[in-house]
């Protein structure tokens, strides 16, 4: 069919003004779409650069209520916790103390700003001397078995501290039946778990790990993580993870894996996140640093890309950037 044989037909029509591109416009970032993670680390007082995310800081505790009440005050809805002990070990046990960082973190935040939805990433990479998501066995591989019962009571001991939502991202099969099994028994069948289900091995995390001190000392994670070549692999690890309770899912990295996260808005009937992870960030703020790139043109754009591809919440170390110009009208 000519289309131009239909003059009716013109879509330019409404390109022609800023006013009328508005009023059509079909995809619309709001405050309450995104989610800042936070590092957090023992002492007080300290704001520590992260040299490969401008604008990134680990904070500690005095630091970090500063902080959330910043974002509570431009409306941000909720935080993304992750914590790096003083001490590391081979089981991570910083990780479920009772007064581990992020158990502390948690506790003071839901005093001071008890309307601040606490999301806390539950997983070992942080807090293992050997840097892996769980227990390794003597061949140096995550034994999956083993690994899940600290799991769960980490997310327990999340969940007894006052977290709203727990997120495990350590990719271990079954680790959400685990987790929704544990959080029942201990009475907290109603503490929801956004489950970082879609998670690829990929080139792109490599500034969160210097942020969050968790590079592993040996090989790698792609016996654990999901190939960035494969796609219906995606597909069965969130309804895997659909059927053993998790409530929301997560696509992790977010602009290299935009047909995943369009697959699994059509697919699955629950809540999906995209995390916008720290080498989707550091790449758009070396370029803007270097002159090449128009910063805020270009967050816009990829950020706008995010939700049209069918995120209904953005993980992004943007989110206090974007949030100030939404709140100017962007």
């Amino acid at each position: 069919m000519n289309w131009m044989s239909f003059p009716e037909h013109r879509p330019r029509r409404l390109r022609q003004s800023a006013t009328l591109r508005d009023i059509v416009q079909e995809t619309h970032l709001h405050v309450s779409d995104f989610i800042q993670p936070i590092f957090v680390i023992h002492g007080s007082k300290t704001r520590r650069a992260v040299p490969s995310m401008p604008g990134v800081e680990q904070l500690t505790l005095d630091c970090v209520l500063d902080e959330v009440r910043s974002l509570a005050n431009l409306g941000v809805k909720a935080v993304l916790l992750f914590g790096i002990p003083r001490k590391k070990d081979a089981l991570g046990s910083e990780a479920y103390a009772h007064q581990g960082i992020i158990q502390k973190t948690i506790r003071s935040l839901k005093h001071e700003i008890p309307n601040m939805l606490l999301i806390t990433d539950v997983c070992f990479c942080e807090y293992t001397d050997h840097g892996h998501c769980g227990v390794v066995d003597k061949d140096g591989q995550v034994d999956n078995d083993k690994t899940l019962e600290l799991l769960a009571k980490e997310a327990l001991s999340h969940a007894e501290a006052g977290a709203d939502i727990v997120a495990p991202s350590d990719m271990m099969d079954g680790r959400v039946a685990a987790i929704r099994k544990t959080l029942d028994k201990g009475g907290f069948s109603g503490l929801p778990i956004l489950s970082y289900s879609a998670k690829y091995a990929s080139a792109f995390y490599g500034p969160f790990r210097e942020a969050a001190e968790s590079a592993p000392r040996t090989g790698d994670r792609k016996g654990y993580q999901i190939n960035p070549a494969n796609r219906r692999e995606a597909l069965r690890e969130i309804a895997l993870d659909l059927e053993e309770g998790a409530d929301m899912v997560m696509v992790k990295p977010a602009l290299a894996y935009l047909d995943i996260i369009r697959d699994v808005k059509e697919h699955f009937n629950a809540p999906v996140a995209a995390y916008n992870v720290s080498g989707e960030y550091a790449m758009v703020k070396a370029a803007a640093m270097k002159g090449w790139i128009d910063e805020r043109a270009v967050r816009n754009e990829m950020l706008l890309s995010i939700k049209r591809a069918g995120a209904d919440m953005i993980i992004s170390y943007f989110t206090k950037e974007i949030v100030k110009d939404l709140k100017n009208g962007l």
